[in-house]
């Protein structure tokens, strides 16, 4: 069925604001609903209202299940979404920078009753490379093409300090080849962060959402609440959906790490990221609306319970009823 759609946001890049269209004109032309889409691709209706309205960028995995149920144009959409994924991962353009959005503080009276801990600030090692000795450098080669050595080299030893810092000081060592970021997988292409490394920011412009684990999903009165876990990028993230402006789902860490989805507009929202690379780490989500605030239990060893149970696990929520004044 054809339906009058909401204007695309403005901040949408060329290539992702064709793909919203062209989504948009294949669900027009088979002439079904949300619902029936979900339907037919093994997915949400929530996941495509918003890849359909442009507040995110349809997922590969995604359009593979759209173009395997309906007949559509499958080089046009894999074409413009290739060339969305790459402006979104330019970090020099500016639809990748409005991608990360700033983390939402909670107030005080809504945050869960959690321990809270300052949270250990981790400053990158510095790197110094020592100068190269005129005597010690060969005769008869270009200036220009040792200069090329000299950077390669340098750029090398930068990419495995970097890995070394992302990978955090809990790992307790171990050796330098696993302190690298993944490389791409099945999954999808490898994430751009890692660890520490992720905490404040965005699952799916960092490429964690990939192999997202729901760990746990429950409901505090009709709003949905979710814990989002990575795997590649050990990190986690909140997710709240059929909500309404000013409702909020809370992620904290048992360092006392939050970070906050809040409804602007719409029904649903994720969280930037935790950290939740160290081995004890335990993860909890609470939800907050007029109706009423509740928790979900909380999660230890993240790592271990996505391995275990890759499918969302059945939803279990305390509902607290918020006190109303007179």
């Amino acid at each position: 069925m054809s339906q009058s759609w909401k204007p695309l946001p403005d901040d949408l890049s060329e290539p992702a604001r064709r793909l919203a269209e062209e989504l948009r004109a294949v669900k027009d032309a088979h002439r079904i609903s949300l619902a029936e889409l979900g339907k037919r691709t093994y997915l949400s209706k929530a996941s495509w209202e918003r890849w359909l309205n442009g507040k995110r960028l349809i997922t590969p995995q995604a359009l593979a299940g759209l173009i395997a149920a309906v007949e559509c144009d499958a080089e046009l959409l894999t074409s413009l979404l290739r060339q969305a994924e790459a402006e979104r991962e330019d970090p020099i353009t500016e639809s990748a920078a409005v991608l990360v959005p700033a983390p939402v503080p909670v107030p005080p009276a809504e945050a869960p009753a959690l321990p809270v801990e300052q949270f250990p600030s981790v400053e990158p090692p510095s790197v110094e490379v020592p100068p190269v000795p005129a005597a010690e450098l060969p005769t008869g080669i270009p200036m220009a093409r040792v200069a090329a050595a000299v950077a390669a080299a340098v750029a090398a030893v930068l990419v495995l300090v970097a890995g070394l810092w992302l990978r955090g000081p809990q790992d307790g060592g171990g050796s330098a080849a696993a302190a690298i970021l993944p490389t791409a997988t099945a999954s999808g292409p490898a994430p751009l962060c890692q660890g520490v490394g992720c905490a404040g920011k965005d699952p799916q412009a960092m490429g964690c959402e990939n192999d997202d684990h729901t760990l746990l999903r429950g409901n505090v009165g009709q709003v949905i609440l979710y814990m989002h876990y990575s795997p590649r990028c050990r990190a986690a993230w909140a997710g709240i959906t059929d909500a309404s402006p000013g409702d909020t789902a809370t992620i904290t860490t048992n360092t006392g790490w939050q970070e906050t989805a809040l409804i602007h507009w719409g029904y649903d929202a994720y969280s930037v990221m935790v950290d939740a690379s160290p081995g004890d780490t335990t993860l909890r989500v609470c939800g907050h609306q007029k109706g009423g605030a509740g928790c979900m239990d909380v999660v230890t060893d993240p790592a271990a319970r996505a391995a275990a149970a890759p499918l969302p696990a059945p939803p279990i929520v305390t509902t607290t009823p918020t006190s109303r004044a007179g």
